[in-house]
């Protein structure tokens, strides 16, 4: 969870305002009740809460935006999700398996390992598929753990 957001569905609904307002400008009440699988009454009831927060701009019946605040916390929240997606799609699940355990991981996972799963997914992506990376492949899809090179021996 975000330092200061307080909680998971606040970050959901920042993330589906973020989500919209790319496509469109700026959400409206239907659309966030479609995405998030709530009623309309509960999406405004959330977003009175988010514009309290200074995360949104929202007046009734018209569009929903978010703030400077609200963006970057948004931003951060997509960034993090996508991070850990990769991260299981390189551990070798598909996309579908991947997007929705990402979504549930990344309202749990401390920001430590976040750190280290994205240096560690950047630092994956920034390779040309390593020799590591094609072994572990092979044994997801075979079942047999390869041998590993033995390490030369130092001379005295």
């Amino acid at each position: 969870m975000v330092k200061g957001l307080g909680s998971v569905r606040a970050e959901d609904y920042l993330k589906a305002i973020y989500s919209v307002s790319k496509v469109k400008g700026y959400a409206r009440v239907k659309d966030l009740s479609r995405i998030l699988g709530v009623s309309p009454s509960t999406v405004t009831e959330m977003l009175r809460k988010l514009k309290d927060d200074d995360l949104i701009n929202y007046e009734k019946y018209g569009g929903v935006t978010l703030t400077p605040k609200g963006m970057g916390l948004a931003k951060e929240l997509v960034r993090k999700f996508e991070i850990l997606k990769d991260f299981l799609i390189i551990l070798g699940l598909d996309e579908e398996t991947a997007t929705k355990d990402a979504h549930k991981i990344e309202h749990v996972v401390s920001p430590k390992t976040m750190d280290l799963l994205t240096k560690f997914v950047l630092f994956i992506k920034s390779r040309e598929s390593p020799k590591w990376l094609q072994m572990f492949k092979e044994y997801i899809n075979s079942g047999n753990l390869p041998e590993c090179p033995k390490k030369k021996e130092r001379s005295k």
